[in-house]
C-alpha cells in the first residue's frame, strides 16, 4: 500500500523482508514500512520467494506513453540509452550540448510509462516541455508555481517536486532528472527517497558535488552507467576547440597584501596538519573557525584571497585584447562574482545577464543575442545552466577556481558542432593558486 511517501505491507510478512535493513516496524499502525524508494527492491525479494501478493503502490497517471514521432539518435546516444535500459536505472554523463536531452525522450519511449521530468528552473522547465510536446503532442504538462496541469509526462522543478512528492510520487513509474547534481542535496533528495518509480534516469555533464554527496546518486538514481569526457566528443559530435590561459598579474601591492594572506592561511593549514585532498575536506577548516580565533583568521584570509583573484581589474583589462582578436565573434564572458560582470559591461558596453535581472529584461537580452544583434555578454552564474543559450564561438573564463562542473559547462556553450573550431579563454593570476587549480582542472576534462 502506498501512504504520503511510504511503503506499507500488509499481512503476514515473510521474514527475508522484515529482515531487510530499510523495513522499519511502524508500531503506530502495526505494520512494516519502508521509504518509496525500496518498493522495486521489496517488489524483487518478494518475487525471488514465490510469494503472492496485491500490489497497491504505484497508480500511473496513465495507461501507456506513446511517442508520436521518435529522435534520431546518434551512436554515442543510443549506446548511453542500451546501458540505461540494462536496468532502466542510472546516470548518462555527456557534456554540454550533446544531447541528453534526446537520450531521455528516447528513453521515455521506450519505457512506455508515464514520466516525471524533474529540472532546476522555469527557464529549463519551459524548454524540455517545447522539446518533449514535439515528440508527445498533446501528453505533456507542467507542475510548479501557479501552474499545475499533470498529464502524461509532467515536467516540474526540484522545489516544486520537493513540495509535491507525496502527491506525485506514486503516479509516474520513470523519473528523469535534469542536471542530477542537485538531486543529493538534504531537501531535494526526499524527491528520490519518497517515490516508488522503479525506473529512473539522471542526467548532467559532471555529476560530482564539492560536498561529496554525489556519493548518494547510485542509492537515489542508479550507478554511472555511461561516461562521455569532453575530447570524446570534441570535432565529431561538438566542436573542436582551443584552449588559451591568459596569466595577468596583480599590482605591486595587491601582490604584497596575496602573500601576507597566504602566509596566514597556510601557516594554520600546516601548524594543524590539515589536508584538504578533496573540496569536502574543507568544511573541517569552516568548523574549526567556529571554535578558534586563529582558524577563524586563516578562513577569512581565505576568502580575501579568493574575492582578490575573481575581482582583479587586470582581468577586466585583459576583455580589451580578446575583443580586438574576435571582431565578428559571438562571445560569452563569464565571471564569478555580479561585481565584476557589471565592472566589465560599464567598461566595454556589453549587455550583462545577472540573477537580479527581472525575467522580462533577461529574456529580452537573450533574444538579441541569439537574432545576432548583440556579439557578447557577460555574466555571472545564472548561464551556467538552465537558460537555452544559443551557440558561441568565443567563451572567456574570468578566473581559474570555479568547479570542474562550473568549467565543463561553461565551456560546452561553445561546443555546439560548426564547421570551425571554438576558442576557450580562462583568464588567471599569475603566481597564485588559480594556475595550479586551472592546469589540474583542464586534465580533468579529457
Amino acid at each position: 500500500m502506498w501512504d504520503r511517501g511510504t511503503v506499507v505491507l500488509s499481512g503476514d510478512v515473510p521474514a527475508q523482508i522484515r529482515a531487510l535493513s530499510f523495513i522499519k516496524f511502524d508500531a503506530r499502525v502495526g505494520k512494516y514500512r519502508a521509504l518509496g524508494m525500496y518498493y522495486y527492491r521489496i517488489k524483487a525479494v518478494l518475487d525471488s520467494l514465490g510469494v503472492k501478493y496485491e500490489d497497491g503502490v504505484l497508480s500511473p497517471v496513465c495507461r501507456s506513453v506513446e511517442a508520436a514521432r521518435r529522435p534520431s539518435l546518434r551512436q554515442y546516444q543510443e549506446e548511453a540509452l542500451r546501458s540505461w535500459l540494462r536496468g532502466r536505472r542510472g546516470v548518462v554523463v555527456m557534456p554540454t550540448g550533446a544531447g541528453k536531452t534526446y537520450v531521455a525522450i528516447e528513453a521515455i519511449a521506450r519505457v512506455g510509462q508515464p514520466a516525471l521530468v524533474v529540472v532546476p528552473t522555469i527557464e529549463l522547465l519551459r524548454q524540455w516541455e517545447r522539446r518533449l510536446s514535439e515528440h508527445f503532442p498533446g501528453r505533456v504538462g507542467v507542475w510548479y508555481g501557479e501552474e499545475k496541469r499533470e498529464l502524461c509526462i509532467t515536467v516540474t522543478t526540484y522545489d516544486s517536486a520537493y513540495v509535491a512528492v507525496e502527491h506525485l510520487g506514486n503516479r509516474y513509474p520513470l523519473l528523469v532528472f535534469d542536471e542530477v547534481h542537485h538531486l543529493p542535496s538534504e531537501s531535494y533528495r526526499q524527491i528520490a527517497e519518497l517515490s516508488p518509480a522503479p525506473y529512473r534516469l539522471g542526467l548532467t555533464a559532471t555529476p560530482e558535488r564539492a560536498d561529496d554527496l554525489h556519493m548518494l546518486l547510485p542509492e537515489l538514481v542508479g550507478p554511472v552507467v555511461y561516461r562521455m569526457a569532453v575530447s570524446e566528443a570534441a570535432g565529431r559530435y561538438l566542436a573542436e576547440f582551443d584552449v588559451e590561459v591568459v596569466k595577468v598579474g596583480l599590482s605591486e601591492e595587491e601582490m604584497a597584501r596575496y602573500k601576507e594572506l597566504e602566509r596566514v592561511y597556510r601557516g594554520y593549514i600546516r601548524a594543524r596538519g590539515l589536508r584538504f585532498r578533496s573540496p569536502s575536506d574543507f568544511g573541517r577548516l569552516v568548523m574549526l573557525a567556529g571554535r578558534s580565533a586563529e582558524a577563524r583568521r586563516a578562513l577569512e584570509a581565505w576568502h580575501e584571497m579568493r574575492r582578490m583573484l575573481f575581482e582583479s581589474r587586470s582581468k577586466v583589462d585583459a576583455v580589451a585584447d580578446i575583443l580586438r582578436r574576435h571582431p565578428d565573434g559571438k562571445i560569452l564572458i563569464f565571471t564569478e562574482y555580479t561585481a565584476l560582470a557589471r565592472e566589465v559591461s560599464r567598461r566595454y558596453l556589453i549587455p550583462e545577464v545577472t540573477y537580479d535581472m527581472p525575467d522580462q529584461e533577461r529574456e529580452l537580452v537573450m533574444e538579441m543575442f541569439r537574432r545576432g544583434e548583440v556579439k557578447a555578454l557577460v555574466t555571472g552564474k545564472v548561464l551556467d545552466e538552465g537558460i537555452d543559450v544559443p551557440d558561441v564561438d568565443v567563451v572567456v573564463i574570468l578566473g581559474g577556481t570555479s568547479s570542474s562542473r562550473q568549467y565543463v559547462q561553461r565551456i560546452g556553450r561553445a561546443l555546439r558542432l560548426k564547421p570551425h573550431r571554438a576558442k576557450i579563454y580562462e583568464v588567471v593570476t599569475a603566481k597564485t593558486r588559480e594556475v595550479d587549480i586551472s592546469r589540474r582542472r583542464r586534465r580533468g576534462v579529457g
